[in-house]
């Protein structure tokens, strides 16, 4: 079949009409899966195929043979000329919503330096608190344990680690506010 497409090619070099509709029947098929394969849609991929033969009217005089066969020639203009369809229509830019999604907000320079400043004050005040007290508050409010939990890991009634508690936010609330 090789001989016989490079014999077509030559003739459609020639434009012999004849050869050229003897060439659509005989590759069509394969360069249209090309096609369908790389542009997805159906229609997308049918105008592509009508393009590609139009290169391989124009182009057939390139051929050589030489480097290589007819087919893989016929290929490679179809796979070429389907990434470039869809080079062309790639959006430019990635739309705005995608962008916010994959942007990364959490590393505004101005932002790490403030929260930095906080918990350097946090860490401060959590150090004039009482150690067992000062270890609730975090297992409380960083780790989310229950008062019950905490109650129970430092084997005191609910009602007095409730107490702990509250007298430790207030006593961080008036470190922190000075």
């Amino acid at each position: 079949m090789n001989d016989g497409l490079d014999y077509l090619i030559a003739r459609v070099a020639m434009k012999d009409r004849d050869a050229f509709s003897e060439l659509y029947r005989l590759t069509s098929p394969k360069l249209f899966g090309i096609c369908l394969r790389l542009m997805k849609r159906r229609m997308d991929a049918e105008d592509a195929l009508q393009e590609i033969f139009m290169k391989i009217w124009h182009r057939a005089g390139q051929f050589s043979g030489v480097n290589a066969s007819a087919m893989a020639w016929l290929c490679a203009i179809a796979r070429y000329h389907c990434i470039d369809l869809i080079r062309l229509h790639a959006p430019v830019s990635t739309p705005l919503d995608v962008a916010m999604d994959q942007a990364d907000t959490s590393h505004d320079p101005e932002q790490i330096a403030i929260n930095s400043s906080e918990g350097r004050r946090i860490d401060r005040c959590m150090e004039a608190l009482e150690a067992k007290r000062a270890k609730a508050v975090r297992q409380a409010y960083v780790e989310g344990l229950s008062y019950q939990e905490l109650a129970s890991a430092f084997d005191v009634p609910l009602n007095t680690m409730r107490t702990w508690l509250r007298r430790s936010l207030l006593t961080l609330r008036e470190c922190l506010d000075r």
